[in-house]
């Protein structure tokens, strides 16, 4: 593909101050400083909800402006909770096609300012229609899969309390991350129960938060090796099989095609806990393990950062926090810098060469998987 990473930003998550548009040019500014202010022909935005929740649209004008680029083309992207990998997919494509030569890639969003009934009713949107109307949310179906997932492979709870464990101690080493201490997993076990079986730790929190990097064309330090992406009913009632999702298998079979690749050759990965149980389902979707099989490699200790296959050394979306727009895209920027060696306080040991991000949009309807790789593009 010939696409490169050239250089990331990230305004940390948490519950911040600022608006929406002052978030991403932040991250955005970090960016632009990275690469020296080179030459930006695009500007590529993403948010999922900057109107309903940030109170602002014309999105991408105003983060042009604000960072000096209004004379750049720019596109606005959109895709739930997977829209920060989707608006870094958009990008690569179209440096990919040659009409660009170096893009800005933003992505954030703007939530703790408002009442947590009002968030959660928004992100619901996402769903499918009959099960808005059947007042279902985020939380309530995710625990309907999760349950139907632990009864089907007798996966324990405490499965779900390590996940959330290793992505708060990630995270208290992580400056950018909205959660800055660790859990043990009786406090995560004795948090209040959401809808069961999953508690309060076991959900990413509300936050605020953008990150950014400048894609190139040609070969560089970071290369973009694999894109995929794919769907799945929205109705997850509707799905063969609610226990796995079927667009993050097709996506990452995509991914590794593009790339040439087999998930042995990944090293290490970034997956979408915005629920704990959903890191179990994942690692089985990207190959990792077999069906059932993601609990055990959790409890023993296999996703570790010290372990076979470490899983989100920023803290994921338990620890680092879920600006639902910015997620899919400060996974990637997690990635690049690894690979770099330039992660600071998460820096894996060993990050090996080649790394993998999965980014989800709703209940696993629409979601994105990156592979980026060492030593350039293939």
């Amino acid at each position: 593909m010939r696409v490169q990473v050239a250089s990331t930003g990230l305004a940390r998550f948490g519950r911040r101050p600022e608006s929406l548009v002052d978030l991403m040019t932040e991250a955005g500014a970090l960016a632009l400083e990275g690469v020296g202010r080179q030459a930006i022909d695009g500007i590529f935005v993403g948010s999922m909800a900057a109107g309903p929740l940030g109170g602002v649209e014309n999105l991408t004008g105003r983060v042009a402006e604000r960072l000096s680029l209004d004379s750049t083309a720019g596109w606005r992207v959109e895709a739930a909770s997977a829209t920060g990998a989707a608006v870094f997919h958009a990008a690569a494509a179209a440096i990919a096609s040659g009409q660009f030569r170096h893009v800005l890639v933003v992505a954030g969003e703007k939530m703790t300012h408002r009442p947590t009934p009002e968030v959660t009713q928004v992100l619901a949107r996402s769903l499918a229609v009959q099960e808005q109307q059947a007042g279902a949310t985020m939380p309530s179906m995710a625990a309907l899969v999760s349950q139907l997932y632990a009864t089907r492979y007798g996966t324990p709870s405490s499965a779900f309390d390590r996940v959330t464990v290793l992505g708060r101690t990630a995270a208290a080493r992580n400056p950018a991350a909205h959660f800055q201490s660790a859990v043990t997993e009786s406090e995560v076990a004795s948090s209040r129960v959401v809808s069961s079986p999953l508690r309060l730790l076991h959900c990413s929190a509300i936050s605020d938060g953008a990150a950014a990097v400048v894609l190139s064309r040609g070969e560089g330090e970071v290369g973009v090796l694999g894109l995929g992406q794919g769907f799945d009913l929205l109705s997850v009632t509707d799905r063969s099989d609610p226990t796995s999702f079927r667009a993050s298998r097709m996506a990452a079979d995509r991914a590794y095609t593009m790339a040439k690749l087999t998930r042995k050759e990944i090293a290490f990965a970034e997956l979408h806990d915005a629920f704990a149980p959903f890191l179990l389902i994942e690692l089985e979707d990207i190959g990792v393990c077999g069906p059932g099989e993601g609990g055990r490699w959790v409890l023993d200790g296999a996703t570790a950062p010290d372990g076979r296959f470490p899983v989100n050394p920023s803290g994921g979306l338990l620890g680092r926090g879920h600006p639902v727009g910015a997620s899919g895209l400060a996974q990637i920027v997690e990635l690049a810098r690894q690979l770099q060696g330039s992660a600071g306080g998460t820096q894996l040991t060993s990050p090996g060469r080649t790394a993998l991000a999965l980014s989800v949009g709703g209940i696993g309807s629409h979601n994105f998987v990156t592979i980026l790789g060492r030593g350039g593009a293939s």
